[in-house]
Protein backbone atom coordinates (compact mmCIF):
# COMPACT_ATOMS: atom_id res chain seq x y z
CA UNK A 1 0.00 0.00 0.00
CA UNK A 2 1.45 3.54 -1.26
CA UNK A 3 2.72 5.75 1.55
CA UNK A 4 3.25 8.42 -0.71
CA UNK A 5 1.08 9.74 -3.27
CA UNK A 6 1.29 11.59 -6.24
CA UNK A 7 -1.55 13.88 -7.19
CA UNK A 8 -1.29 16.12 -10.39
CA UNK A 9 -3.91 18.86 -11.46
CA UNK A 10 -3.79 21.97 -13.03
CA UNK A 11 -0.07 22.28 -14.04
CA UNK A 12 0.95 21.26 -10.31
CA UNK A 13 1.73 18.11 -8.60
CA UNK A 14 1.35 17.28 -4.96
CA UNK A 15 3.78 14.69 -3.16
CA UNK A 16 1.80 13.67 0.12
CA UNK A 17 2.87 11.87 2.76
CA UNK A 18 0.58 8.77 4.47
CA UNK A 19 1.90 6.91 7.53
CA UNK A 20 0.41 8.96 9.83
CA UNK A 21 0.77 6.28 12.42
CA UNK A 22 4.71 6.57 12.41
CA UNK A 23 3.80 10.66 12.48
CA UNK A 24 4.35 10.52 8.86
CA UNK A 25 8.21 8.80 8.82
CA UNK A 26 10.51 7.98 6.60
CA UNK A 27 10.49 3.51 5.93
CA UNK A 28 12.75 2.21 3.11
CA UNK A 29 9.59 2.09 1.17
CA UNK A 30 8.56 5.57 1.30
CA UNK A 31 12.53 6.34 0.05
CA UNK A 32 11.91 4.40 -2.77
CA UNK A 33 8.26 5.71 -3.90
CA UNK A 34 9.62 9.25 -2.90
CA UNK A 35 12.25 9.11 -5.59
CA UNK A 36 10.13 7.16 -8.31
CA UNK A 37 7.44 10.36 -8.17
CA UNK A 38 10.36 12.94 -8.51
CA UNK A 39 11.33 10.67 -11.46
CA UNK A 40 7.90 11.02 -12.92
CA UNK A 41 7.51 14.42 -12.56
CA UNK A 42 11.40 15.45 -13.87
CA UNK A 43 10.00 14.34 -17.19
CA UNK A 44 6.78 16.03 -16.97
CA UNK A 45 6.47 19.20 -19.29
CA UNK A 46 2.79 20.39 -18.53
CA UNK A 47 3.62 20.12 -14.76
CA UNK A 48 5.11 23.36 -13.61
CA UNK A 49 5.73 23.60 -9.51
CA UNK A 50 5.49 20.89 -7.03
CA UNK A 51 4.33 20.62 -3.66
CA UNK A 52 5.57 18.70 -0.59
CA UNK A 53 2.76 18.03 2.10
CA UNK A 54 1.67 15.23 4.54
CA UNK A 55 -1.66 13.55 5.56
CA UNK A 56 -2.59 15.15 9.09
CA UNK A 57 -1.87 18.31 11.24
CA UNK A 58 0.22 17.04 14.23
CA UNK A 59 3.40 16.35 11.92
CA UNK A 60 4.39 16.70 8.08
CA UNK A 61 6.91 14.44 9.01
CA UNK A 62 9.00 12.85 11.93
CA UNK A 63 12.13 12.04 10.72
CA UNK A 64 12.89 8.60 9.97
CA UNK A 65 11.31 5.22 11.26
CA UNK A 66 13.57 4.13 13.80
CA UNK A 67 12.33 0.91 13.46
CA UNK A 68 13.45 0.71 9.64
CA UNK A 69 17.04 1.44 10.54
CA UNK A 70 17.21 0.94 14.49
CA UNK A 71 19.03 -2.96 13.86
CA UNK A 72 21.27 -1.68 11.35
CA UNK A 73 25.08 -2.63 11.49
CA UNK A 74 27.54 0.26 11.91
CA UNK A 75 28.32 0.31 7.81
CA UNK A 76 25.01 -0.61 6.68
CA UNK A 77 23.64 1.98 8.05
CA UNK A 78 26.66 4.47 6.61
CA UNK A 79 26.61 2.78 3.14
CA UNK A 80 22.71 2.24 2.55
CA UNK A 81 20.41 4.07 5.15
CA UNK A 82 22.11 7.30 5.38
CA UNK A 83 23.73 7.47 1.58
CA UNK A 84 20.25 6.14 0.54
CA UNK A 85 17.82 9.06 2.20
CA UNK A 86 21.00 11.92 0.71
CA UNK A 87 20.59 10.41 -2.89
CA UNK A 88 16.67 11.00 -2.99
CA UNK A 89 16.75 14.19 -0.76
CA UNK A 90 19.19 14.96 -3.26
CA UNK A 91 17.18 14.48 -6.17
CA UNK A 92 14.43 16.31 -4.55
CA UNK A 93 16.49 19.44 -4.34
CA UNK A 94 17.91 19.40 -7.77
CA UNK A 95 14.43 18.99 -9.38
CA UNK A 96 14.49 21.39 -12.33
CA UNK A 97 11.03 22.70 -11.31
CA UNK A 98 10.43 24.94 -8.44
CA UNK A 99 9.36 23.03 -4.96
CA UNK A 100 7.19 24.40 -2.33
CA UNK A 101 7.24 22.47 1.16
CA UNK A 102 3.79 22.57 3.12
CA UNK A 103 4.39 21.79 6.80
CA UNK A 104 1.18 21.34 8.15
CA UNK A 105 2.46 19.80 11.31
CA UNK A 106 6.03 19.68 13.48
CA UNK A 107 8.75 18.84 11.14
CA UNK A 108 11.87 16.51 12.59
CA UNK A 109 15.17 14.82 12.11
CA UNK A 110 14.38 14.00 8.46
CA UNK A 111 11.01 15.61 7.97
CA UNK A 112 12.98 19.14 8.28
CA UNK A 113 15.33 17.78 5.98
CA UNK A 114 13.28 16.78 3.45
CA UNK A 115 12.01 20.96 3.81
CA UNK A 116 15.14 21.60 3.68
CA UNK A 117 15.32 20.44 0.33
CA UNK A 118 12.30 22.09 -1.00
CA UNK A 119 12.81 25.71 -2.41
CA UNK A 120 10.76 27.06 0.07
CA UNK A 121 8.85 26.60 2.95
CA UNK A 122 5.28 27.46 3.83
CA UNK A 123 4.20 26.51 8.10
CA UNK A 124 1.83 26.61 9.94
CA UNK A 125 1.64 28.59 13.21
CA UNK A 126 1.80 25.37 15.85
CA UNK A 127 4.21 22.94 13.97
CA UNK A 128 7.59 23.62 14.99
CA UNK A 129 11.23 22.31 13.57
CA UNK A 130 13.50 20.37 15.41
CA UNK A 131 16.84 18.19 15.06
CA UNK A 132 16.05 15.23 17.64
CA UNK A 133 18.78 12.56 16.39
CA UNK A 134 21.04 13.31 19.91
CA UNK A 135 18.06 12.22 22.09
CA UNK A 136 18.29 8.68 20.19
CA UNK A 137 22.22 8.75 20.39
CA UNK A 138 22.77 9.31 16.57
CA UNK A 139 23.35 13.09 14.25
CA UNK A 140 21.51 14.03 11.28
CA UNK A 141 22.27 11.92 8.14
CA UNK A 142 20.19 13.60 5.49
CA UNK A 143 21.83 16.78 5.32
CA UNK A 144 20.58 18.14 8.38
CA UNK A 145 24.76 19.44 9.24
CA UNK A 146 25.27 19.89 5.53
CA UNK A 147 22.24 22.05 3.30
CA UNK A 148 20.48 22.71 6.34
CA UNK A 149 23.80 24.76 7.13
CA UNK A 150 23.37 26.67 4.22
CA UNK A 151 19.72 27.84 4.93
CA UNK A 152 20.35 28.66 8.26
CA UNK A 153 22.26 30.78 10.80
CA UNK A 154 24.73 28.74 12.30
CA UNK A 155 23.40 29.99 16.08
CA UNK A 156 20.17 28.65 14.94
CA UNK A 157 21.45 25.07 13.79
CA UNK A 158 23.53 24.49 16.54
CA UNK A 159 20.65 25.14 18.75
CA UNK A 160 18.42 22.32 17.43
CA UNK A 161 21.15 19.73 16.64
CA UNK A 162 23.36 20.60 19.59
CA UNK A 163 20.91 21.38 22.23
CA UNK A 164 17.88 19.70 21.39
CA UNK A 165 15.69 22.91 21.28
CA UNK A 166 12.84 23.53 18.63
CA UNK A 167 12.37 26.45 16.27
CA UNK A 168 8.79 27.80 16.01
CA UNK A 169 7.40 29.04 12.75
CA UNK A 170 7.25 32.55 14.14
CA UNK A 171 10.95 32.48 14.39
CA UNK A 172 12.06 30.18 11.13
CA UNK A 173 9.74 32.96 9.68
CA UNK A 174 11.79 35.39 11.17
CA UNK A 175 15.21 34.16 9.47
CA UNK A 176 13.93 33.97 6.19
CA UNK A 177 13.82 29.48 6.25
CA UNK A 178 10.17 29.81 6.26
CA UNK A 179 8.59 32.27 3.59
CA UNK A 180 5.15 32.44 5.05
CA UNK A 181 3.07 31.08 8.13
CA UNK A 182 -0.45 30.42 7.25
CA UNK A 183 -3.30 28.87 8.95
CA UNK A 184 -3.67 26.29 5.77
CA UNK A 185 -0.58 26.46 4.69
CA UNK A 186 -1.25 23.58 1.63
CA UNK A 187 -3.44 26.01 0.54
CA UNK A 188 -1.32 28.65 0.56
CA UNK A 189 1.44 26.93 -1.59
CA UNK A 190 -1.05 26.00 -4.00
CA UNK A 191 -1.79 29.86 -4.37
CA UNK A 192 1.92 30.38 -4.84
CA UNK A 193 2.21 27.50 -7.38
CA UNK A 194 -0.62 29.18 -9.45
CA UNK A 195 1.27 31.93 -9.55
CA UNK A 196 4.43 30.11 -10.56
CA UNK A 197 2.49 28.92 -13.84
CA UNK A 198 2.31 32.63 -15.10
CA UNK A 199 5.75 32.82 -15.52
CA UNK A 200 8.40 31.58 -18.23
CA UNK A 201 8.93 27.84 -17.25
CA UNK A 202 12.19 27.97 -18.86
CA UNK A 203 13.35 31.19 -17.21
CA UNK A 204 12.19 29.88 -13.57
CA UNK A 205 14.04 26.69 -14.58
CA UNK A 206 17.27 28.29 -15.32
CA UNK A 207 17.42 30.91 -12.18
CA UNK A 208 17.12 27.48 -10.12
CA UNK A 209 20.04 26.40 -12.08
CA UNK A 210 21.79 29.50 -11.26
CA UNK A 211 21.36 30.07 -7.74
CA UNK A 212 22.27 26.46 -7.14
CA UNK A 213 25.43 26.67 -8.77
CA UNK A 214 26.15 30.08 -6.72
CA UNK A 215 25.73 28.58 -3.21
CA UNK A 216 27.20 25.09 -4.20
CA UNK A 217 24.21 22.90 -4.40
CA UNK A 218 25.66 19.91 -6.68
CA UNK A 219 27.45 22.58 -8.54
CA UNK A 220 29.49 20.53 -11.20
CA UNK A 221 26.07 19.56 -12.75
CA UNK A 222 24.64 22.40 -12.66
CA UNK A 223 26.99 25.02 -14.37
CA UNK A 224 27.25 21.89 -16.99
CA UNK A 225 23.57 22.01 -17.28
CA UNK A 226 23.63 25.77 -18.01
CA UNK A 227 26.19 25.65 -20.54
CA UNK A 228 24.57 22.28 -22.58
CA UNK A 229 21.05 24.72 -22.26
CA UNK A 230 22.96 27.25 -24.21
CA UNK A 231 25.13 25.13 -26.84
CA UNK A 232 22.15 22.88 -27.62
CA UNK A 233 20.58 26.27 -28.99
CA UNK A 234 23.02 27.20 -31.49
CA UNK A 235 23.26 26.88 -35.09
CA UNK A 236 26.83 24.83 -34.04
CA UNK A 237 25.11 22.05 -32.48
CA UNK A 238 22.42 21.51 -35.32
CA UNK A 239 25.70 21.46 -37.65
CA UNK A 240 27.14 19.09 -35.74
CA UNK A 241 25.01 16.54 -35.65
CA UNK A 242 23.78 16.91 -39.25
CA UNK A 243 27.30 16.36 -39.76
CA UNK A 244 27.51 13.63 -37.94
CA UNK A 245 24.48 11.73 -39.21
CA UNK A 246 25.29 12.57 -43.29
CA UNK A 247 29.01 11.38 -42.58
CA UNK A 248 30.76 14.95 -43.23
CA UNK A 249 32.62 17.32 -42.46
CA UNK A 250 30.73 20.10 -40.18
CA UNK A 251 30.66 23.48 -41.72
CA UNK A 252 30.97 25.52 -37.74
CA UNK A 253 29.43 29.26 -38.40
CA UNK A 254 29.67 29.74 -34.46
CA UNK A 255 26.08 31.02 -34.16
Amino acid sequence: MSAVHLEIAEGVAEIRLDNPAKLNAFTVGMLGELTGHLDRLERMRDVGCVIVTAEGERAFCAGADINAWGDLGPAEFARHWVRDGHRVFDRLARLSKPVIAAIGGHAFGGGLELAAACDIRVMAAHATLALPEAHVGIVPGWSGTQRLGRLLPEPILKEMALFGRRISAERAHAFGFVAEVSATPVQAARNIAQSVLSLSPRAVELAKFMIHAGRGEDRGAMIEALGSAAIAASADRDEGVAAFRAKRKPAFSGE
